[in-house]
């Protein structure tokens, strides 16, 4: 009877073991989407907001580039909060400046890919359309660049064997100095009876 129920057991383990650990990459990459639109939203609305105000072309020639900055570094903003608190809780570095930049180069790293889809596109296909600029751009390099960022994310800035890495060190580091600590008692409580001994005389 035992001999049946562990094999029972070991059977469901054995069937829930990969949905088990697929539920969890899933949502997590449910939560990414969520956050990389909000991210695009919140480009949107601050480009098109500078665009009509403050970085208007008829009063700033180049403002619209000055206005694709500023809206992607406030989209880099809410989408490292919106990762760090939700889609990647669970794994977010304990060195809040170094995840920040390492976020800020996968960001960039991430955005590099469309311009190189639109640069294939135009100067290697020879596409010079709008609609071409628009798939090599919003559809080959929006789907590449999320890949390249959700990979940057998953198995660099936020890995976890790297945190496990880290955790490790300090623990050690830790365990090494307790026992430098423990190994300098001694000798001064032997250093000292030296000191107070009575001489032989």
């Amino acid at each position: 009877m035992i001999r049946t129920e562990e094999i029972a057991t070991r059977g469901a383990r054995a069937a829930n073991g990969p949905r088990s650990r697929w539920i969890p990459q899933m949502l997590q990459l449910m939560k990414f989407g969520v956050v990389g639109g909000v991210g695009v939203v919140v480009n949107f609305v601050v480009f098109n907001g500078l665009w009509l105000t403050v970085f208007n072309p008829s009063r700033m020639p180049h403002g619209p580039l000055l206005a694709t900055v500023a809206a992607t570094l406030v989209a880099i903003v809410v989408n490292w909060l919106g990762n760090r608190y939700w889609a990647f809780a669970g794994e977010r570095q304990k060195n809040t400046a170094r995840e920040g930049i390492e976020f800020f180069l996968a960001s960039l790293i991430g955005m590099c890919v469309p311009l190189l889809c639109i640069g294939v596109s135009r100067y290697v296909l020879g596409l010079h359309s709008l609609l071409a600029d628009n798939i090599a751009t919003n559809v080959v390099g929006l789907l590449l660049g999320t890949a390249v960022r959700y990979a940057l994310y998953k198995f660099w800035v936020y890995s976890p064997r790297r945190a496990s890495e880290r955790e490790y060190r300090r623990v050690s580091r830790s365990t090494d100095l307790a026992t430098e600590a423990r190994t300098r008692v001694p000798d001064r409580h032997l250093r000292s009876a030296r000191v107070e001994e009575p001489s032989a005389d």
